[in-house]
């Protein structure tokens, strides 16, 4: 399975709105400038997130986007499912050959349950192995 960028720009979008929550509305030209991103691109993205409930609208001079939950209550499979379509690395039938067909299931299984158990508050607070929030310099 291959996330294309509509999962991947609307994890951005929705990682921006997380960071950002209790600010405010945040707006799309602001998240596109900031990640060099087509603001018209990410209008579209976010009209199918509106739709699901997972961010709202506000209008006006000072209007952009909010989260609809707090970020540890949507995870990344919310955001992908809306953006992608059902989680499957491969199509299979019931057809397929039992023993492929539960390779199939179980790493489509495995790819959900990593989705599913990250919210918007994992991604944000993420902090890789080995990264610093600053440099260290010996002379």
């Amino acid at each position: 399975m291959k996330i294309s960028t509509k999962g991947r720009y609307g994890l951005t979008i929705m990682m921006e709105l997380a960071s950002r929550y209790g600010e405010g509305p945040t707006s799309l030209k602001s998240i596109a400038e900031k990640h060099q991103l087509s603001e018209h691109y990410l209008e579209q993205l976010v009209a199918p997130l509106r739709n699901a409930g997972l961010v709202k609208s506000i209008r006006g001079a000072y209007g952009g986007y909010i989260l609809s939950k707090l970020a540890e209550d949507i995870s990344a499979g919310d955001v992908i499912r809306v953006l992608e379509g059902p989680i499957s690395p491969v199509d299979f039938t019931e057809e397929d050959d039992p023993a492929k067909r539960d390779l199939w299931v179980r790493i489509r299984d495995s790819i959900a349950t990593v989705l599913d158990s990250t919210t918007l508050k994992d991604l944000i607070s993420f902090k890789g192995e080995g990264v610093s929030d600053s440099y260290m310099f010996y002379i």
